[in-house]
């Protein structure tokens, strides 16, 4: 499998690294992870307003990275990855994480319907999920995705890359414009 996980993790790079990741994925390491990232953008002078939507985003995408990750079986942990970069556009932030198979249409199709909404039809469709949400057993409300598009204005790029037949590797990538 770590074949496997480096090939995937390969694909996620792009434009200047600021930092990357691939390992267990745990509350420690996320929180050292923000820190880390508020300090970088902080000596690299980056304006206010884009460090704060940066850092809004990247806690979303590293809570779902945290509470969406599949154990497969046999593998030595939580197995996650991200990467935060900057590019000529902005600021990219790819996470990746294995989802069962039975996950993937469901993620796809909720993914699909964030990206087709207008601004304002995702504002209605954020209220609607936040008044009618009933919680997983992970305890999300199915409202990261869509806060991340809303605090972005950008679509959600996504990728499943087949591991085995009960197993993919999920990588979304999010472009925090400057």
């Amino acid at each position: 499998m770590s074949e496997f996980l480096t090939s995937c993790y390969a694909k996620m790079h792009r434009g200047d690294v600021i930092l990357a990741y691939k390992g267990e994925i745990s509350a420690g390491i996320i929180a050292d992870t923000l820190g880390l990232v508020e300090a970088k953008l902080s000596d690299e002078m980056v304006e206010n307003l884009i460090r704060k939507k940066l850092y809004n985003v990247l806690v979303e995408c590293l809570q779902n990275l945290f509470h969406h990750v599949d154990k497969v079986p046999g593998s030595e942990s939580n197995f996650g990855a991200f990467i935060l970069s900057k590019t000529p556009e902005g600021y990219h932030i790819s996470t990746g994480n294995m989802v069962k198979a039975d996950k993937t249409k469901v993620l796809k199709e909720k993914i699909d319907k964030i990206n087709s909404l207008s601004k304002e039809e995702l504002k209605e469709f954020y209220k609607f999920v936040l008044n009618n949400q009933t919680f997983s057993e992970k305890g999300g409300g199915g409202l990261g995705l869509i806060d991340i598009a809303r605090k972005t204005g950008n679509k959600l790029k996504y990728d499943f890359t087949r591991y085995n037949d009960e197993y993919y590797f999920f990588s979304l990538n999010v472009l925090v414009s400057e």
